[in-house]
């Protein structure tokens, strides 16, 4: 790469590649130049010119306009929010403690920096005058919500609060900015630092061929050749806890799993927890809200937490008598086996396992050679060529952050270029466990030409071992199918503006394109498409799908109740008036006896490593899900009235959805598409929870309830 500077950085006495224009094939980050020592100098040095660049709005003699004030505020800050958004994902997906530590030491400099820019009180006279004066613009519709975008961001950041508040909302911020950082290293330390390590094979019993050999080859990496290890991150944990005999160690590794985060040790959170709910309340109410759930709220589609609640508690009921319906059918076959002590959280999945081979003669283990991570990627890409007609073609010249990420150029059918996907699908040390999409480059125009994005794909799905590739359970392939969906809303995106770009949108609204997605991964027909056998190459057989199909709501209570408890959990921490001050796990226990969770059954993630809420931007959000598992099935509905590739659909969720990005209010882009408001009806009987006489019910888009 040649680096024309656009700034005079030094780095250790070399130029600093994350200053220099990124002359790199698609414009992406220069991975192999960029090092940990080069992020805090060129952060301190972005955040300089951005503030040349707010003092110069601020300003500005020029009466206030669209122009000069909210357009230079959406084009400001580009080259600080390019290295930013690069600290953050490699912090993810490929981080050490020494990007940690950077990342630790730079946030509350960055906090500071961006309370300058929105408590700034010359600047936001000007975006106020714009605001008040807005008729007199003639704005477009994706004009008027940039405009109110920025608006509420300055409003909802504190600009009218006393300069006293001010500076107390400041010293909130980057405590939070800090802690937040220091909880998700926790998580990722005590999932690292925790090995199951066997060396009896008798230990093995029950354990898949597939399962044993990846977990032979993590021992062999490891130095201990002729044993076996199991980790706490996904693909190794839980089809332990699936297929394992041992039930002794079963519990220890359950034992492991959930007390990340809580161990008494460096890496407990428990603190860190009663910090940010306490440092979020209080700046919830210095901004004029009773709990931070209204604060967050306000901006969602669900609007305040009792339509979050009505939505939760309408399915509540339903999903915990199905789970306690299926525990009595696992503490049955615990029975049989001689134990009469009570259904465990560790047991659940073991016997869930073989109620599901004996009921549908469905085993996981035997459907995973159907659904190799390449074919199921293949099928990915045949769905999005169906449905929009995108190509894909893997290229070699992008460059990559990590060996085993590829990079594929996606495409119109007519070759026209839309953008880059990166794709990285194994677990290591350095990356945090479950799955996400995020950009490296988001889409906008500028100066009337597009700027393709460039998105990303990170899960971690067992690694290939020997001759043996990548092989999914279903489940993990409808998390790819999910993740891709949100890589749809990244690269289709075609909007003017960054800011409103792609998945820019309330987090109860982007699950909509992800978890529709899913709904293709089930379908017999799509299926036959791309389930094929590694070895032979044969189709996946009509009477294993006939069994799919059958099972589709099989320990659907178990799933929905361990997602809502930990949806509730999110909002008992976050729609509360007064201090918590207990410690985290006597109030998580009453929260889950407050809902009547059973005790085989914990919240889908406990308090001390719930990622989402105290790491990745979910806070009172963890139920989005859920509202937007009702737009999912709803939209899924449009395309089953007329078939499952009709153009006409593809093309108005395409145009009314996904190009749109946040440039209009969510509800009233989903009634374009569907031209009705979404119905819960398809929710529940997806999930099995549909009484025989149950009535429609609607979320209203002029209200945005839940009825």
């Amino acid at each position: 790469m040649s680096c024309n500077r656009e700034n005079k950085a030094e780095t250790i006495g070399e130029e600093n590649p994350l200053l220099a224009v990124w002359d790199t094939p698609y414009g992406a980050p220069p991975f192999e130049e960029i090092k940990t020592q080069h992020f805090i100098p060129a952060l301190r040095e972005a955040m300089t010119v951005h503030k040349e660049e707010i003092n110069a709005i601020a300003h500005n003699p020029a009466p206030p306009t669209f122009a000069n004030t909210i357009e230079a505020l959406e084009y400001s800050g580009k080259l600080l929010n390019r290295i930013q958004v690069v600290l953050s994902n490699l912090n993810s997906a490929e981080t050490n403690e020494e990007l940690q530590n950077a990342a630790k030491e730079i946030a509350p400099e960055l906090s500071s920096h961006y309370d300058d820019i929105y408590l700034d009180a010359r600047l936001f006279s000007r975006v106020k005058k714009v605001w008040d004066n807005q008729i007199k613009e003639k704005l477009t519709i994706e004009q008027a919500k940039l405009l109110e975008k920025k608006y509420k961001a300055f409003i909802r950041s504190g600009a009218a609060l006393s300069a006293g508040q001010q500076q107390r909302l400041r010293k909130i911020n980057e405590e939070l900015a800090v802690l937040s950082i220091a909880f998700g290293a926790n998580v990722l330390a005590d999932t690292n630092n925790f090995e199951l390590v066997i060396d009896n094979k008798e230990d093995l019993e029950g354990l898949p061929e597939t399962i044993i050999t990846a977990a032979a080859g993590e021992a062999t990496e490891k130095g201990k050749d002729g044993k076996w290890i199991f980790t706490l991150h996904n693909a190794s944990v839980m089809p332990f806890l699936q297929y394992a005999s041992n039930r002794g160690l079963r519990k220890k590794i359950w034992t492991a799993y959930q007390n990340r985060g809580n161990n008494g040790d460096a890496n407990d959170n428990r603190i860190t927890i009663i910090q940010m709910v306490n440092l979020r309340t209080e700046k919830a109410q210095l901004l004029g809200y009773q709990t931070y759930a209204e604060y967050i709220l306000e901006e969602r589609m669900a609007k305040t937490p009792e339509k979050v609640f009505e939505l939760m508690d309408r399915l509540w009921t339903p999903a915990l008598n199905k789970a306690k319906a299926e525990e009595a059918d696992i503490k049955a076959l615990m029975q049989k086996d001689g134990l009469t002590d009570d259904v465990q959280p560790y047991d659940w999945r073991y016997y869930t396992e073989k109620i599901r081979a004996h009921k549908y003669s469905l085993d996981e283990q035997a459907l995973k050679p159907y659904f190799c991570l390449d074919s199921v990627r293949k099928g990915i890409f045949m769905v999005a060529d169906s449905l929009y007609g995108l190509q894909f073609k893997k290229t070699d010249n992008a460059p990559i952050y990590h060996k085993d990420v590829t990079a594929w150029e996606v495409t119109e059918k007519d070759g026209k270029y839309l953008g880059l996907l990166y794709m990285d699908f194994f677990p290591r040390a350095g990356k945090k466990g479950g799955a996400w999409m995020t950009s490296y480059k988001k889409e906008r125009i500028d100066d009337g030409k597009r700027i393709a994005p460039i998105i990303s794909i990170v899960c971690n799905f067992t690694k290939p071992v020997g001759d043996v590739p990548s092989l999914l359970t279903f489940d993990e392939t409808l998390t790819f199918f999910h993740e891709f969906g949100h890589a749809l809303h990244g690269l289709l995106s075609n909007v003017t503006y960054e800011s409103l770009s792609g998945t820019s949108v309330p987090t109860d609204f982007v699950e909509l394109p992800s978890q529709l997605m899913e709904n293709w991964a089930a379908e017999p027909e799509v299926l036959k498409m791309y389930a094929h056998h590694y070895k032979t190459g044969e189709a996946i057989p009509d009477d294993i799908i006939a069994k799919l199909q059958e099972a589709a709501t099989f320990d659907q209570g178990f799933a929905t109740v361990e997602y809502l408890a930990a949806a509730y959990l999110d909002m008992d921490y976050h729609n509360r008036t007064k201090p918590l001050t207990k410690n985290v796990v006597p109030f998580e226990n009453e929260a889950m006896e407050k809902i009547g969770l059973i005790p085989s059954i914990i919240p889908r993630y406990r308090s001390t490593y719930y990622n989402h809420i105290f790491s990745l931007g979910y806070s009172a959000g963890y139920y989005s899900y859920i509202w937007s598992g009702v737009l999912d099935s709803d939209a899924f509905e449009a395309f089953k009235e007329r078939s499952l590739f009709d153009s006409i659909t593809a093309k108005a969720f395409r145009t009314q959805i996904l190009e749109k990005g946040g440039t209009a209010d969510p509800a009233m882009l989903y009634r374009s598409f569907r031209h009705a408001d979404p119905n819960i009806t398809a929710l529940l009987k997806k999930k099995g929870l549909l009484p025989e006489t149950a009535e429609p019910a609607e979320i209203n888009a002029d209200t945005e309830s839940v009825e």
